[in-house]
């Protein structure tokens, strides 16, 4: 009986270390649920009691062991109203809170005074209100301070002096008023105070920057060195005639050109010098100033109206907004029919694709219901939408990004001895996921929407390896397109002449375009060794035409065995598709029960694969329900 003791007595031991081992910072976790549960917002998270707060709720980061909150970053989630008393600052142990980009009032919370630990403050971009904390000297270990585009009046407190460690402050586009207060912070690298009330004389402290930080204020200069003005070369109006002399001797002539040459060189190299200089000092301070989110919001002024934010659809977890956006280092990935789109990393390691659209005719009303209608579309078939934005200048698009890339350039790209042929099950899952897609979206507003602009560099692969489309429904905003010489013509339907007004239909016969690119391996417009532009729907008639219908498929999929009769039932499916009458083309849900019908479960053990067919080719669903397959606008 001892031992039996001694054993459960070890076991319980072990297993209480275990459990604390891998907690959860219960106070914290409490703190938070209080606080977003007390909080209105828009935009849904993913926290609750069951999960663990350090290892899956969003926008919150814990210390090492996880056993305190130290960062809550929740930016753009669309909270609305004054923060919860005694929630955030239970959180003693936070040195990071970004709740900037939302929609909160109230004052600033007096109760931030016993986040002791707090380094890093990010609250622009919401409409707090009234005075400024009057005594700084609590965060004694605050380095950015950003409490830009908010309703803050009264004074700007002399404790800021105190700050020590701040390297970053910006209050720039508040209400505040009185003098600027004597700011010896010698570790201040950023300072923004524009677009205040703000009057008096700029202290000799802050003389080191540039008076554009200062604008918009009634502040005086009158003891600042007046900036040096830009040095430029010389013109010959910048020299007075010899009195007894019409014109200037060659000899002085050429003299002049080359001081001023000389002059210019030097300009020059002194402009570049200058943003050299700024760009090192930038990157140095790029981990103190988390790589300039304390910059000026250079690119959503005062004037082009801050209210204009990105919008989140329902169910998206990420906690960016549109500074984070446009601070993060961004790769084209390729420029298409109605805009370019880009690899966008943000600071987070998020990676996400932005599509930057051109040409819209729509006005804002109408570009946010077609938004709207497009970010309802929840199925694993359809890249979904993810938010948008809208203002006068720029129209944007969030998409999640696809690692593999495009079905276009994994069919068409890298040709040679090094390239991953795509075979012909991979080709498979690609034609019944983008079929199955597009008839989910002629499903919806009361099914009437329609692509517009199928192609293969619009299809992906999700992660089940199947066909995922996307850029859906941009036809009706954008304006009507002349008929294109480009690749993209390949793929319109003969009877679209205005893109603005493409049917179901021209999305069947695109989607058939696709499909004899993945039989053939060809662009739909490509050109021959002869520089002969071919037209990919052409060739395949003539060829079938003349019964050489084995010529037509690419010899990628030639070394595949006893594939042929499914090759040739989905040539035929393509056809049917890309007949010239529109009426008598199949409906989308047509196309995916005849292409469901080309792998048949009895004939999987004669095809090669990694896997039984009839396990790895099982075709997603085609969800339909009255909610799910309408949307209002």
């Amino acid at each position: 009986m001892e031992d039996l003791g001694f054993v459960l007595s070890w076991i319980f031991l072990v297993g209480l270390v275990f459990i604390q081992g891998n907690a959860d910072p219960v106070e914290d976790k409490l703190a938070l649920l209080e606080f977003v549960n007390n909080l209105p917002h828009s935009r849904s998270l993913n926290w609750n009691q069951s999960n663990s707060v350090c290892a899956y709720w969003t926008g919150v980061t814990c210390n090492e062991d996880k056993s305190r909150v130290t960062a809550v970053r929740l930016p753009g989630i669309g909270f609305n109203g004054p923060i919860p008393p005694y929630t955030i600052s239970r959180l003693s142990a936070l040195q990071v809170l970004s709740l900037r980009s939302n929609l909160i009032s109230g004052n600033f919370p007096s109760d931030f005074a016993n986040l002791k630990n707090l380094s890093l403050l990010y609250l622009q971009f919401n409409n707090f209100s009234g005075p400024l904390p009057l005594d700084f000297s609590v965060w004694k270990n605050l380095t950015i301070i950003n409490l830009s585009n908010n309703g803050f009046n009264g004074s700007i407190p002399h404790s800021l002096s105190n700050l020590t460690q701040l390297a970053g402050l910006n209050l720039a586009n508040n209400s505040l008023s009185g003098e600027l207060p004597d700011l010896n912070l010698p570790r201040l690298q950023v300072l923004n105070v524009s677009n205040n009330d703000l009057n008096g004389t700029l202290p000799k402290s802050l003389e080191r920057f540039p008076r554009s930080v200062f604008s918009g204020n009634n502040i005086s200069f009158e003891s600042v060195t007046p900036n040096m003005p830009p040095v430029f070369p010389p013109s010959s109006e910048s020299y007075p005639k010899p009195k007894n002399s019409g014109r200037l001797g060659e000899t002085a002539l050429l003299a002049i050109i080359v001081a001023g040459g000389i002059l210019g060189v030097v300009a020059f190299a002194f402009l570049i010098l200058v943003c050299c200089l700024r760009r090192k000092r930038e990157d140095m301070l790029s981990d103190k100033l988390q790589k300039g989110e304390m910059s000026p919001e250079k690119a959503i002024s005062r004037s082009q109206d801050a209210n204009n934010r990105l919008v989140f659809f329902e169910g998206c977890h990420y906690t960016f907004d549109l500074e984070d956006l446009l601070r993060a280092s961004a790769e084209v990935l390729g420029k298409g029919t109605f805009g370019t789109a880009y690899k966008a990393i943000l600071e987070d390691a998020t990676t996400v694709v932005v599509k930057r659209l051109k040409d819209v005719s729509s006005g804002k009303r109408d570009f946010e219901q077609q938004m709207q209608v497009v970010g309802s579309i929840k199925h694993e078939n359809v890249v979904e939408l993810k938010a948008y934005y809208y203002s006068k200048d720029e129209k944007l698009m969030v998409y999640d990004y696809f690692s593999q890339g495009s079905v276009f350039a994994l069919l068409h790209g890298k040709r040679g001895e090094d390239r991953t042929p795509l075979d012909w099950d991979t080709r498979l899952r690609i034609a019944i996921g983008a079929a199955i897609g597009i008839a989910r979206i002629h499903l919806e507003n009361g099914g009437k929407l329609v692509h517009g602009n199928i192609k293969s560099s619009n299809i992906f692969l999700n992660s089940k390896k199947y066909g995922c489309v996307s850029d859906v429904g941009l036809t009706t905003i954008m304006s009507s397109l002349a008929p294109p010489i480009s690749r993209a013509a390949g793929y319109r339907a003969p009877e679209v002449t205005d893109t603005r007004k493409a049917a179901q239909p021209s999305d069947v016969y695109s989607f058939g375009v696709v499909l004899l690119e993945l039989l053939t391996g060809k662009s739909p417009i490509h050109t021959t060794a002869g520089d002969e532009i071919v037209h990919l729907v052409r060739w395949v008639h003539s060829v079938v035409r003349e019964e050489w219908t084995a010529e037509v498929f690419d010899l990628e999929l030639m070394r595949y065995p006893n594939i042929e009769e499914e090759m040739v039932e989905m040539l035929q499916i393509a056809m049917s598709c890309v007949v010239r009458m529109p009426d008598q083309r199949p409906k989308m849900l047509e196309v995916v029960k005849m292409i469901e019908n080309v792998r048949r479960l009895d004939s999987t053990e004669n095809h090669p694969s990694p896997g039984n067919k009839s396990e790895s080719l099982t075709p997603p669903q085609l969800v339909v329900g009255t909610e799910s397959s309408t949307s209002s606008q």
